[in-house]
């Protein structure tokens, strides 16, 4: 009994003992040329710096400043008008007959499937 897991622990340890091919870190050799001067930089910087927005901000809101240009209730007539047309987009076959008996004007449809 002892053989056999002395022997399998041999197997196991021949099995991952190996030469490590370790290789240095690659260093990249691609010199870096700005397109920018070092004022161009530091006036982009002060300019962000009186925005005084940060959008990497983990408390950044883009709507804290927003400023709709409809009223509430513009809004609420627009989504009940809407209603019918999504539920008939999102119905059981996919808004084909609304859009069946919505076409486009001045764009003509052909009937035929299959010409000859």
């Amino acid at each position: 009994m002892n053989a056999k897991i002395a022997v399998s622990t041999l197997v196991l340890a021949s099995a991952f003992a190996g030469a490590a091919f370790a290789e240095s870190p690659l260093i990249p050799n691609d010199p870096f040329v700005s397109t920018k001067s070092r004022a161009d930089v530091n006036a982009d910087l002060s300019a962000y710096k009186k925005t005084g927005v940060n959008p990497w901000s983990t408390s950044y809101n883009p709507l804290a400043k927003f400023q709709s240009e409809k009223t509430r209730s513009d809004v609420t007539a627009d989504y009940l008008a809407s209603r019918g047309e999504v539920k008939a987009l999102t119905g059981e076959d996919s808004g084909s007959q609304y859009l069946a008996q919505h076409r486009v004007p001045g764009r003509q449809a052909s009937t035929n499937l299959a010409a000859k």
